[in-house]
């Protein structure tokens, strides 16, 4: 493949020669010597020639005195043997907490159905990794049993939340080595230059440098630079060349600077690039295709839209819910009652597909950026504002077109009777905020005064229009509490993942964490989005069976639910796994009336085993491999948020070819094949994770921002209750409710020494050891003194930062006492986290400004950076958080993306 890859290289470059009328010469740059020697005198005015010097070349090749690793096998025997069986094929998935010694490859393709294995395989150490990186398609040749390893439990730095992985600490598990790499998937990496003692120790005339990449993962790389010291205190590009068997690391070269180590813009573009995360602005090519709609020249409906779409502006009572300070409304409900006195429920989304031609420029666009990413502090549009922010918002008093669902419902037992969909044209008359929903929903009329509709009307006319919509908003609800009540029946899990939100203030900057409030008026929403999607889903199977784009949820492996049981167990609990129904059930159950923080531990534990939800074509697949585990479904789509989802779009167009077939019309643009379809799913899989790993990543920035200024000796606020969750060899991880951190806490330090337990319940470390038993560890010193932490046990924790000069900072947990901080009350901790969270992000502002000016970068340069990252930007982030969880469906839990 490389080879191939160096003579196309070479191909081109004569091809330019020519093209060019051989007056101007080319030069090609590699590093691979054969290639040197056969196209170096082949063509006049094309020179091959690599920028490493003769003594340079013959010092690398000397580098060892033998091979670092073995050769890799053929491509051709890895197929024979993939086919065979000898062979497993997967993907490389490189342990952060201990990436010089663990990684696991996932089984892929046909090695995942026709092998025995029901776990993944362990690959033990950097030479049975054989230059694979993390990521890479690999195939493995599993050792023999008695060379079997298991996965080490006790804590490593930088330690937090492992997915559990069903292995008890001594018991063995498959272990292979890498004989060979289907497809590298290099990428850009970010890495930080060694310090000016280290480049030194290296000798003065040291070019080749070995960085530290950004990811633990990924191993050193040493590129070729004069510039190093330079560079030292900078997060940089580079990009991987090669990886010879007699070398111990690979070889790559610098492509560009991001940004100063600290810095937050250089941190933010770091996560970006770590990402893969595109935040150029849209081009003039993709704008010019975009409708105008400016004071000068209105957008307005077209008579020929008019004739085509059914219009609901006089008919229906239409209105939005969404999170306060929403910009991009994807959708709107309407409920009303026929003159048959059944009624009829309405969903209608933003027909984003009407202003988003396929293979247009900004439909490629799209399609390559795949979503909305959101992080801690701003957000990058999958569409230009003018689109998401605009015409494509389902705004209120203002005319838009829409896609409708519209089902009759019977009117006692809501009981689906007919469904209708089409293309319409909407007024919303109230765009509301989930507050104001759910005030009016239990009947506090008060929050009319909020609600700008209301504010013009005479008394009587805001009396008959307010009766009207808190009908709606209640009927709603029942029709909604029906729906999941039979979700239930089959199945449904509601879930619990760790949510920290930004609030900002009217300049973007932090003002504030606020923790969810949870509502009905949330789940009432999600209901009827998750009805839309379900609807949509059988629609387009129905007329595609082939080529239709859903989303399935497969069941967790029953090895994954092993943690989980065993602490349920600990507390008394049973948890029965075998379906989505009995572990909906049992967690239900799961509820210690003096400790919530128990139910809501067990269900972030239920979410951590799950399985990703992932988008498939259906052509791909067996029908029984449809169903959704999370919802209950059989089937499922993503069609109620295509502003900020390229995957609604594809449903969208599907579902206007099936309303076409079903007229017995003309389908207008080609739909993707089965082929092409499926690898549509695989990039949006891709860069739907992007977006989960981006976002959590800038929030943990924020938090270790606020954490390290702080002195957490003397700092009150950096002491906080925290809940052991998981026992490990050498510790706990511990989980702190009032700001949602998850981290490790070591029982045993790097000097070999104890934690201790005194009279005042205060911490100490002493010689002694550690004894861990199956809910429970305890420490005992040398000189009798024991205490034990047992699952679930409230400690006080001490919380400071780690910093990393080559990595991302993280916070760093003490366990400075036995006892809880506080007496555990979700109602205190929710009064008490705002207050504390103000002063958290305001300082974080305040000290970032404050390096700023230390650098003197001035305004107008941070300001220009700003605008080249960002395109669009919510109000808040508690607004585009909102968004995700509760406009792009509630699937769940947006922790493991369903």
């Amino acid at each position: 493949m490389e080879k191939w890859q160096t003579r196309s290289i070479y191909n081109a470059a004569v091809w330019y020669y020519h093209h060019c009328q051989d007056r101007m010469p080319i030069v090609m740059v590699t590093e691979d010597e054969e290639a040197i020697q056969q196209y170096g005198s082949e063509t006049e005015g094309v020179f091959v020639i690599s920028f490493k010097s003769r003594r340079e070349r013959e010092n690398e090749s000397q580098e060892s005195h033998g091979k670092e690793y073995p050769e890799h096998l053929p491509l051709e025997v890895l197929e024979a043997g993939i086919k065979s069986g000898r062979y497993i094929q997967g993907i490389l998935n490189v342990n952060k907490h201990r990436a010089q010694i663990e990684a696991f490859v996932r089984l892929q393709g046909a090695s995942s159905k026709d092998s025995d294995l029901v776990s993944d395989i362990l690959i033990h150490g950097m030479k049975a990794r054989n230059r694979s990186i993390h990521g890479d398609v690999v195939v493995v040749e599993l050792l023999p049993k008695n060379e079997w390893k298991g996965r080490t439990v006790a804590l490593c730095e930088n330690d937090c939340d492992d997915k559990a992985s069903g292995e008890s600490p001594s018991e063995p598990m498959p272990t292979g080595r890498v004989v060979g790499i289907l497809q590298k998937n290099w990428r850009d990496y970010v890495v930080t230059f060694p310090s000016k003692e280290e480049v030194q120790s290296q000798g003065k005339n040291a070019q080749k440098i070995l960085v530290t990449p950004w990811d633990y993962r990924i191993p050193k790389i040493r590129i070729s630079t004069q510039q190093a010291e330079a560079l030292q205190d900078f997060r940089v590009v580079v990009r991987i060349d090669s990886w010879e068997s007699t070398s111990v690391y690979p070889n790559g070269h610098f492509v560009r600077v991001l940004g100063r180590i600290g810095d937050l813009e250089g941190e933010i573009a770091t996560i970006l690039v770590e990402n893969s995360i595109s935040v150029i602005p849209f081009s003039e090519a993709q704008m010019c295709e975009m409708p105008v709609n400016t004071p000068e020249n209105p957008w307005k409906v077209s008579r020929e839209e008019e004739q085509k779409r059914k219009d609901l502006r006089k008919s229906h009572l239409v209105f939005s819910i969404d999170p306060k300070g929403c910009e991009d409304v994807d959708d709107t409900l309407s409920i009303r009652t026929l003159n048959n006195g059944n009624l009829e429920l309405g969903v209608h989304i933003a027909d984003v597909t009407h202003f988003v031609a396929p293979n247009s420029y900004i439909d490629i666009e799209a399609r390559t950026r795949a979503t909305t990413y959101y992080l801690a502090d701003r957000r990058y549009d999958m569409l230009p504002s003018v689109l998401s922010a605009d015409l494509c918002s389902l705004l209120g008093g203002v005319d838009r077109y829409a896609v409708s669902i519209m089902w009759e419902l019977d009117k006692t037992s809501y009981e689906i009777k007919e469904v209708w969909y089409g293309r319409t044209i909407i007024r919303s008359a109230y765009k509301l905020f989930y507050e104001a929903a759910q005030e009016l929903l239990d009947g506090n009329f008060s929050v009319v005064d909020d609600i700008p509709e209301f504010k013009d009307l005479d008394e009587k006319s805001r009396q008959a229009k307010l009766e009207e919509l808190v009908w709606a908003i209640g009927k709603l609800t029942d029709i909604a509490r029906h729906v999941r009540a039979k979700r239930d029946g089959c199945g449904a899990l509601e879930l619990e993942g760790v949510e920290v939100r930004v609030q900002l203030d009217d300049k973007k900057n932090i003002h504030d964490l606020i923790p969810k409030q949870p509502l009905e008026v949330h789940e009432t929403v999600a209901e009827c989005m998750i009805l839309a999607n379900h609807w949509v889903a059988k629609k387009i199977w129905e007329s595609f069976p082939h080529q239709a784009l859903l989303r399935q949820h497969p069941p967790p492996h029953q090895e994954f639910f092993s943690e989980l049981r065993e602490c349920a167990k600990a507390k008394g609990f049973f948890i029965d796994t075998r379906s989505n129904k009995t572990l909906a059930d049992s967690l239900d159950n799961a509820n210690d009336p003096h400790d919530p923080i128990v139910n809501r531990l067990l269900r972030s534990m239920a979410t951590q085993a799950m399985s990703n939800a992932l988008y498939f074509s259906t052509g791909s697949c067996a029908e029984e491999e449809f169903h959704h585990y999370g919802l209950a479904l059989d089937k499922y789509t993503h069609f109620t948020s295509p502003i900020r989802r390229y995957s609604d779009i594809v449903v969208h167009r599907l579902l206007m070819a099936a309303i076409s077939k079903d007229k017995k019309m003309e389908i207008k643009g080609n739909l993707f094949s089965n082929k092409d379809l499926e690898e549509l799913c695989r990039h949006i899989n891709n860069r739907n994770r992007a977006a989960q790993h981006s976002q959590k990543q800038s929030t943990e920035l924020f938090q270790c921002m606020y954490f390290k200024d702080k002195d957490p000796a003397t700092e009150e606020r950096c002491i906080s209750d925290g809940v052991i969750y998981s026992i490990r060899t050498n510790g706990v991880l511990v989980f702190i409710p009032r700001f949602g951190i998850k981290g490790a806490a070591y029982l045993k330090n790097k000097d070999g020494l104890v934690i201790s337990s005194g009279p005042d319940s205060r911490s100490a470390w002493k010689p002694g050891s550690l004894q861990r038993f199956q809910n429970k560890i305890t420490s005992t010193t040398t000189d009798g003194e024991s205490v034990t932490f047992h699952l679930f046990d409230h400690v006080t924790v001490r919380i400071s930062v780690q910093a990393s000069r080559c990595h991302s900072d993280t916070i760093r947990l003490e366990i400075i006492s036995n006892k809880p901080y506080k007496i555990p009350n979700t109602e205190l901790t929710h009064q008490s986290s705002p207050l504390l969270k103000s002063e958290l992000v305001k300082e974080v502002t305040k000290s970032m400004e404050e390096a700023q000016l230390a650098q003197e970068v001035k305004v107008n340069i941070i300001q220009e950076e700003y605008q080249e990252y960002c395109q669009t930007k919510g109000r808040s982030l508690y607004t585009l958080l909102e968004e995700i969880r509760d406009l792009a469906l509630l699937d769940v839990s947006n922790n493991y993306g369903i």
